[in-house]
């Protein structure tokens, strides 16, 4: 955890990464590390360094999703780096903001305005194999930051040499790209203490549907067929009509059950695969598990704010669709659901990454992905639980991996619309019942049962340079030191708009009138990049025109 007075405790890898950063030769550098491992930290460290040595350099932070920007933003704070998560193209910067938060779409949509904020400065791009998303989003960083004095490039899942080419990261002669520092799930196993070891319920299932063609077909997980039917047969068991998904949401429960023992806050996730497929599983947990979940959706205005929520709380699940798979912290989340379509590994990787984050104190703390027992998701755990089987398994445990044909790769299948809209589930019925594992259980695993509670990750304390000090100070009177600058902000904003309004009813003035006097008496050219004290100031001249109106 960093904090403004200076001092850091870094684990192991933390620290090795931040020495070769410092020994980079050019402005770029890619550090690759799993997730819960502690990118942001990594990034927020080396960033406060080099702002320290190079007065008045300005940090730019790109994250995936516009959730992710709040969370950075109060990262950085702990760090006492003030970042504006409410940026955008076309607005100023205030002279007491050390930079801003932004997303790749923003990016993507205003390269023009961001790269005259970037020139010269701090970039930090977080996953940035979004940048290859989509081929404006690449183009759009590559403009933006060409002139940024610093890039600094974090991933959480291995790069894949079918993408798009990624901005500022090196490729080898096979099109793989070349981490400088890289930090895997496997080698954070075996260091104890880091992340969770994640384990893989697989459940089967008979199926029967009719296919966009007419074609009526039924088909177990274990009966091999081409990518559309492949496909088709993944979204039937998927169906919340069908007896398959209910009963795997009902395991998943009684393992959650069965987790909250030991750890009474842990929370399970169901990803599923859009916002009406996302409302009927919460429906389907209220009508067979008088469950009440949380749902978020990227459409919807208020998801970041219930998941902030259901992080801070205590609710059991929270069912997502493309909000919760990258990037954000819930450490309580020890159970899982994979319930949608996508299965690349890419994606998939990131899902799993949402469940390995380590609570301290806790001691052994396994968590639990349920999924459906299809060929591609079966190849994806395997190559995670290749990696878990290696860090934790006894010396003399070399028994092979069960089922050596999952890593057999189905290439994912695509239907147009009217396809899709002719398909129809029938019946989906789960097989091959996934038993509730007690943390005591190894779950086809060899544990040392007999071993002490792992201990925490060693760590190197690290002494930081003061966090540069731009502006005129923070503001006084009643604005609380303690809160984050940016809800100081917010706070002193919302007050000179409220007096503002007060003054133009009170006055018969006009909201341009009473914002331009009010800024000429502050000396401010624009009310966007105005610093604290100068809102602070802005906000005492508005209550005495009030009191003498």
């Amino acid at each position: 955890m960093g904090t403004p007075s200076g001092t850091i405790r870094l684990r192991r890898w933390q620290k090795e990464a931040l020495d070769a950063f410092g020994a980079r030769l050019g402005p770029d550098f890619l550090a690759v590390a799993t997730p819960g491992a502690g990118k942001t930290t990594l990034a927020l460290a080396a960033a406060r360094q080099d702002l320290a040595a190079h007065p008045g350099r300005r940090l730019v932070v790109v994250a995936p999703t516009q959730h992710l920007k709040g969370q950075w933003a109060d990262a950085a704070a702990r760090f006492g780096l003030h970042l504006d998560p409410e940026w955008s193209a076309g607005a100023g910067l205030p002279a007491d903001v050390h930079g801003v938060v932004t997303t790749y779409q923003q990016v993507a949509q205003g390269p023009e305005a961001l790269g005259r904020l970037a020139a010269g400065a701090f970039a930090v791009l977080d996953e940035v194999h979004h940048a290859g998303d989509e081929r404006a989003w690449g183009e759009g960083a590559r403009s933006a930051f060409a002139g940024a004095a610093v890039r600094l490039c974090l991933s959480g899942t291995p790069f894949r040499s079918d993408t798009l080419a990624i901005p500022f990261v090196r490729y080898d002669a096979g099109g793989e790209a070349e981490p400088d520092t890289e930090y895997g799930y496997g080698r954070a196993l075996a260091d104890r203490g880091v992340v969770r070891p994640v384990h893989f319920p697989r459940v089967g299932g008979e199926m029967e549907w009719i296919a966009a063609d007419g074609e009526h077909t039924q088909a177990s997980f274990a009966d091999a067929l081409d990518p559309v039917r492949a496909a088709q047969r993944l979204r039937t068991a998927l169906s919340p009509e069908g007896e398959w998904l209910p009963d795997v949401l009902g395991r998943a429960h009684r393992q959650l059950v069965e987790v909250r023992r030991a750890h009474p806050g842990a929370g399970g996730l169901v990803i599923a695969m859009d916002r009406e497929h996302a409302r009927a599983i919460a429906g389907v947990m209220r009508r067979r598990l008088a469950v009440s979940a949380v749902v978020a959706t990227s459409d919807d205005p208020a998801a970041s704010a219930r998941i902030a929520a259901f992080a801070r709380g205590t609710e059991p699940w929270i069912v997502a669709v493309r909000m919760v798979s990258e990037g954000v912290d819930i450490p309580r989340l020890r159970v899982g659901v994979f319930a949608t379509t996508t299965t690349t590994e890419l994606f998939f990787r990131q899902a799993v990454g949402r469940l390995v984050r380590w609570t301290r104190g806790l001691g052994r703390q396994p968590s639990y992905m349920f999924i459906p027992d299809d060929v591609r998701l079966r190849g994806h755990a395997v190559a995670i639980a290749e990696e878990r089987r290696h860090a934790l398994r006894r010396p003399d445990d070399d028994a092979p991996l069960a089922d050596p044909a999952a890593l057999d790769e189905v290439p994912q299948a695509r239907e147009d619309e009217e396809q899709l809209s002719l398909f129809a589930a029938i019946s989906a019925v789960a097989s091959d019942h996934a038993p509730v594992h007690r943390p005591e259980e190894a779950l086809g695993l060899t544990l040392d049962h007999h071993a002490e509670e792992p201990a925490e990750h060693e760590e190197v304390v690290l002494e930081l340079a003061p966090a540069p000090h731009l502006g005129a100070g923070l503001a006084p009177g009643e604005w609380a030191a303690e809160a984050p600058p940016r809800e100081r902000r917010r706070a002193l904003r919302e007050a000179n708009a409220g007096l503002a309004k007060a003054i133009a009813r009170m006055t018969g003035l006009s909201h341009a009138q009473v914002n331009a006097e009010l800024n000429r008496r502050v000396g401010l050219k624009r009310i966007d990049e105005a610093t604290l004290d100068e809102l602070e100031r802005r906000r005492q001249q508005a209550a005495r025109w009030l009191a003498g109106a």
